[in-house]
């Protein structure tokens, strides 16, 4: 596979390479990611290839090629200069999965703006915040979500227009917002398909994502357009990417796991992307990858899980699926030798963050190793450093850190040069998450500085915890915490979510926990819960369910 710069064939290999003697990085003097991910395909003759398939439950199946992506994200790109926005200048976009959600993504990176994608869960307040924050002109939303925007952004932010996707009436322009409603598919009707892609460096800005801050704010996360070649590692030993490949991802775009590994990463080497927009159940996902012909199937370990105890699909429903990927929080081993018992496959996992997407992760080429996150990947320089940041003995605990000369990094924090500032030490990125490497390589991951439990002298991983605690044959899922009991005393505790069906008493679990793990990590205390507090995007909060359970003391 090629791509194209100045009229000359690059070999993608030539970018990124895996040598005899080691990953070698070639990062080019100009890049953009919408001319490596849409146009480069059309001038290497594959226009008329499938790009993106949109599965909508009310609206049907819509799809764009290649050629059809560029076309309308080129008329994107006249909607933006024509409304008098300026490269370097944000928009906010805040869509379902849809056609327009990569044709304002993909956009906004030909004519220079900044992308900044965000959740359709989010409030009112909340996006207001982050279009307060960014300092946005533009932000493109769907029809049917402005009434409610409306009244949290009035007046409140800097935008000049608000364009509204999907069919139906426009709402009329509201005083209180001072911004224009503009009907986006009129507005691309009316604008002529432009072919201009910015001349941009790897080191411009291209996205903006935004995370949960320190301060309890959430901080914006700067990309540039190198982060498409920092991800390579991924593409080639997380992915195993194969001619033809059809993607579908359980996701939405606007989530970073989402945004790389269900758009950027497979459109860059030209295969289908397959997203699913609706009400959700746990057989739709075996049913689209059937429909659709899904080669590769990206997802997160409560979906695996639901589509195991919920369904009856097996390898056989699926034909065509042969890889499986999953992120955002630990897989059991339960549920990984399940899935292999019914679908005849593996799970790859991968550990990232928002400031470097996925760093570690399970490959083909060695065995997965139950309750290891995997490998650093090849290409990226990873440290284990110690308070002093100095690196680690062998199989010591210690925080990751990333060379802060990787292409995958991020550019900074939005207009926080100080939190920047404070992420590097001595060349290295600091993650803020502990692990230790044991002798084959394999990384066993510890947890960030926060969730760690120090508990009579001990540091116990309540990752480790949860993955033991899983085995046992009652137990879905769990959450291990450090909950303080009487004065300076910190103790284990297991908040459990049983199997549908399943029962098991206090003390059960509590011996379990004596039998499968050290002393010290057993806990020591269980909570039943029906479910877990979660972020948006699905991540758990486990500081509140530290204050929940402070506050009701009948759990």
């Amino acid at each position: 596979m090629y791509w194209v710069y100045n009229d000359r064939m690059i070999p993608l290999d030539d970018l990124v390479t895996q040598t005899a003697t080691g990953w070698e990085w070639h990062i080019p003097p100009r890049f953009n990611i919408a001319r490596a991910c849409v146009r480069q395909h059309i001038e290497r003759g594959h226009g008329s290839d499938t790009a993106l398939v949109v599965e909508d439950d009310v609206l049907g199946t819509s799809q764009l090629s290649y050629a059809e992506l560029d076309t309308a994200s080129g008329r994107f790109v006249s909607a933006l200069a024509e409304l008098g926005v300026h490269p370097g200048e944000r928009v906010l976009i805040r869509l379902p999965n849809s056609i327009d959600f990569p044709v304002s993504f993909f956009g906004c990176l030909k004519f220079g703006a900044v992308a900044v994608p965000t959740s359709t869960l989010l409030s009112a307040p909340e996006v207001t915040y982050l279009a307060q924050d960014s300092g946005a002109r533009v932000l493109v939303t769907h029809k049917s979500m402005w009434p409610q925007l409306s009244r949290g952004i009035a007046g409140q932010t800097q935008l000049d227009f608000v364009l509204l996707a999907g069919s139906g009436e426009m709402a009329a322009d509201s005083p209180t917002t001072g911004a224009q409603l503009i009907d986006l598919q009129a507005l691309l009707h009316s604008s002529p398909a432009n072919d201009f892609i910015i001349d941009s460096s790897p080191d411009d800005p291209a996205y903006l994502v935004y995370t949960s801050g320190t301060t309890g704010f959430p901080k914006g996360v700067l990309h540039g357009h190198r982060s498409l070649l920092g991800r390579q590692p991924s593409s080639h030993f997380w992915f195993d990417f194969k001619p033809g490949d059809r993607i579908i991802h359980s996701g939405k775009f606007n989530w970073t796991y989402v945004l790389g590994t269900g758009l950027m990463d497979p459109l860059f080497h030209g295969h289908t992307v397959i997203v699913y927009e609706g009400q959700s159940d746990a057989g739709i996902w075996p049913q689209l990858i059937s429909k659709h012909r899904c080669t590769v199937f990206i997802g997160v370990p409560t979906l695996y899980r639901q589509i195991l105890q919920k369904t009856g699909f097996c390898g056989a429903d699926v034909p065509t699926l042969r890889h499986c990927m999953s992120a955002g929080e630990h897989l059991s081993d339960e549920m990984l030798f399940q899935w292999r018992e019914r679908f005849d496959m593996d799970i790859y996992e991968a550990i990232g963050m928002s400031e470097f997407s996925y760093y570690i992760s399970q490959n083909r080429q060695r065995p997965i190793r139950p309750g290891a996150a995997g490998f650093i990947q090849p290409g990226h320089e990873v440290a284990l450093l110690d308070e002093n940041y100095q690196p680690v003995q062998a199989g010591a605990e210690g925080m990751l850190a990333v060379r802060d000369t990787d292409p995958g990094l991020f550019l900074g924090y939005w207009e926080l040069p100080q939190e920047t500032a404070k992420s590097y030490r001595e060349g290295y990125f600091l993650t803020g998450d502990y692990a230790r490497v044991d002798e084959d390589g394999y990384i066993w991951f510890v947890g960030r500085r926060d969730d760690i439990i120090n508990t009579f002298g001990y540091r116990v991983s309540p990752h480790e915890v949860e993955r033991v605690m899983k085995t046992h044959p009652a137990v879905a899922d769990c959450v291990a915490l450090g909950e303080p009991s009487g004065r300076d005393k910190i103790l284990v505790s297991a908040c459990i979510i049983l199997h549908p069906g399943a029962s098991a008493d206090a003390q059960e679990i509590l011996d379990f926990g004596q039998r499968n793990l050290a002393r010290y990590k057993a806990p020591r205390l269980v909570h039943f819960l029906r479910d877990f507090p979660r972020t948006k995007n699905g991540k758990v909060l486990r500081k509140q369910m530290l204050a929940d359970l402070a506050g009701d003391q009948t759990v």
